[in-house]
């Protein structure tokens, strides 16, 4: 369910309750956790989609699971979430929070795709660069794509740099495919 009201009034009300008690930086470390947890666990996402599991059993689990790695008012808002019958929704505010955190403190994220894996000298200077380009503070996501034939892909702040060897590729492709020296009578 990709309700974005919902997430966004969700997250900011969680992003002004953790900058009135002091723990916003806290706060992000713990949705980046749920982040993680609802991407890579489906049975987690199904369980909190079903409406037939009540919202007090939902509750024990997310206690269960975030409890002892959460902070308080993380802890609070996730269960006040799963009373309002919103668990489905953890995912999404926690996206959500994720990106207004990032904006409140100036910082873009920036996905860096290679074939191989990078080393911190190239990072740095990947980090360096769009910090330039954009004048913020820069958290670097960078992954490997076996996809990727070479060179490197690089997404920040609704910018995309392409420098992958496929591409390339198919641009000429598509360039060798019109024979300018044919007569087009």
């Amino acid at each position: 369910m990709n309700d974005y009201r919902i997430n966004i009034s969700y997250a900011k009300a969680l992003l002004m309750t953790a900058e009135e008690k002091s723990v916003a930086e806290r706060v992000s470390e713990d949705m980046r956790l749920v982040n993680a947890v609802c991407k890579e666990n489906r049975v987690l996402t199904a369980v909190f989609a079903n409406p037939v599991i009540r919202p007090d059993r939902k509750a024990g689990i997310v206690q269960e699971l975030f409890g002892e790695h959460c902070c308080e008012v993380s802890m609070a808002f996730l269960l006040f979430v799963v009373k309002k019958n919103r668990s489905v929704n953890l995912r999404g505010i926690s996206d959500a929070y994720l990106g207004l955190y990032r904006e409140s403190r100036g910082i873009v994220l920036t996905d860096l795709q290679t074939y191989q894996p990078t080393d911190t000298a190239a990072e740095e200077t990947v980090k360096a660069l769009v910090e330039k380009y954009t004048g913020k503070k820069v958290e670097l996501n960078a992954h490997t794509d076996e996809r990727i034939l070479g060179g490197f892909k690089l997404e920040f702040d609704h910018n995309m740099y392409d420098a992958r060897l496929r591409t390339k590729i198919l641009k000429l492709r598509k360039e060798f495919s019109k024979n300018i020296y044919e007569s087009k009578l």
